[in-house]
């Protein structure tokens, strides 16, 4: 069985489309669970109106929400997926055969809903096995015994918990990246340009791969960019 994780946060304007996408490729193996963070929004009522287990939680973290929703999860395969990405519809037949193959893990490429040129070489990009082409947009599937034994998100990555957790599984799991594309929202370019934003995500990165502190890392990133989930 799948379980699909999605932390949100104020996320009412995404989340309805992404469980909807989700439901399009669900087999009766699939579990939809919404780990809700938001104070004020109606994202809560919209993902059950759809059929989603949600669970209200007081903290404000991607890598608590999805801890906190594989504990509740009931598969033996996890899929973590973010409010604002659209898995291809036949993900979940694409996870089960990665598993049937002998893969612990992976994620799929991505590409954005945008038609620009430059966000388009980033995706092209994603298609490539590097830690650093990898993260949260591109979605991920992990075997629940796998995810538990690397003792799931570590909590203190109050951003890059995608690429710590990765990085860990890699050590001694296949992980495979399925040539399919899950379409991600670029409203994190509606605000900033181009170049700004991949300076951003290459001093992130640089700063994660020399083992600085995330509180660290987060301060750094958001104060060179304009990001839609600056309260995180």
């Amino acid at each position: 069985m799948i379980s699909i994780i999605i932390p949100t946060l104020n996320e009412a304007d995404h989340i309805g489309n992404c469980i909807q996408r989700l439901v399009l490729g669900r087999l009766e193996i699939v579990e939809i669970i919404v780990v809700d963070a938001s104070p004020t929004d109606h994202t809560r009522m919209i993902a059950e109106s759809l059929g989603a287990t949600v669970f209200a939680v007081p903290k404000v973290s991607r890598a608590f929400q999805m801890n906190f929703g594989a504990r509740k999860a009931s598969g033996n395969i996890l899929y973590f997926v973010h409010a604002d990405v659209l898995p291809p519809v036949t993900y979940a037949a694409d996870i089960m055969q990665a598993v049937h193959e002998g893969f612990a893990a992976g994620r799929f490429r991505f590409r954005f809903a945008s038609g620009k040129m430059m966000l388009k070489l980033n995706a092209w990009f994603t298609r490539f096995d590097r830690l650093w082409t990898s993260g949260g947009d591109e979605t991920l599937f992990v075997k629940k015994d796998v995810f538990d034994r690397c003792n799931g998100y570590d909590e203190k990555y109050v951003i890059m918990e995608e690429y710590d957790l990765i990085k860990r599984i890699r050590i001694s799991e296949r992980f495979r990246i399925i040539p399919k594309d899950v379409v991600v929202s670029a409203r994190k370019y509606d605000q900033n340009s181009w170049w700004k934003v991949q300076r951003a995500n290459f001093t992130a990165f640089r700063l994660f791969s020399r083992g600085e502190d995330p509180s660290v890392i987060r301060q750094t990133y958001h104060s060179m960019i304009r990001h839609p989930k600056d309260s995180r």
